[in-house]
């Protein structure tokens, strides 16, 4: 997805596809993108997630974005947005984390009544580093269900978890620097799954979240505190 940091002033582009607000979090302007103090403490900076959507729709309007979305933000930071005073645009996007063990149902449901696309992040699972990820939660491709459907149809536990999004109107993104793997992510529209088998997949969320991001909790506007 292009440009999730805003460059108004590039001059290697004349606009960009879309830019989203990629956290809810805000830290502390200097040198450092995550800036701590001598005990290791985030300096973090006092975010107001509608002046920062002001910005955008300014980069809308003067012709260098065409679309601005979000990223990582629940229903009530999305209804800050929403219920702004003067809103020109509404979120195109909302890009979060959403696979077969965190499905987002209410999350995405919100979403499409106020006709935000869902913008799926680590469809596949994620790394393992236990730093930023809830490495408790079992490797997604290796889940017996999805490699019991995979079988059937001579596919990957990749390309199911992805086709199971596709088939619930979730725009996936997943990230590999394979050319084999990223071949295979394309090859998901040859085959459909079943409503009994989508049944099957949906019963494996685990309401889990892999990217936690733990360590910036204590941020006011951390936005995994909340229900959805």
């Amino acid at each position: 997805m292009a440009g999730q940091v805003v460059c108004c002033n590039c001059s290697m582009w004349e606009f960009v596809e879309r830019i989203v607000i990629p956290h809810t979090t805000m830290f502390a302007p200097g040198d450092a993108i995550y800036p701590k103090d001598e005990n290791g403490k985030y300096f973090y900076h006092p975010t107001d997630l509608c002046a920062t959507w002001e910005a955008l729709e300014m980069c809308k309007d003067a012709g260098l974005v065409k679309s601005i979305g979000v990223s990582n933000f629940n229903r009530r930071q999305l209804e800050q947005i929403l219920n702004k005073p003067g809103l020109k645009y509404k979120p195109a996007v909302n890009q979060v984390e959403c696979h077969p063990y965190f499905i987002q149902t209410k999350l995405n449901e919100f979403c499409d009544s106020h006709g935000i696309v869902i913008v799926g992040y680590s469809p596949l699972g994620t790394c393992r580093d236990s730093l930023w990820v809830n490495i408790e939660i079992p490797s997604l491709l290796d889940d017996p269900v999805l490699n019991s459907v995979a079988a059937k149809y001579k596919k990957t536990s990749a390309q199911v978890a992805l086709r199971y999004q596709l088939q619930r109107n979730i725009v996936v993104i997943p990230k590999s620097f394979n050319p084999e793997r990223i071949k295979q992510n394309f090859e998901i529209f040859d085959f459909s799954l079943t409503g009994e088998e989508m049944k099957k997949i949906s019963a494996l969320n685990r309401n889990q979240r892999y990217v936690e991001l733990l360590m910036w909790s204590d941020h006011p506007e951390y936005p995994f505190n909340d229900e959805y």
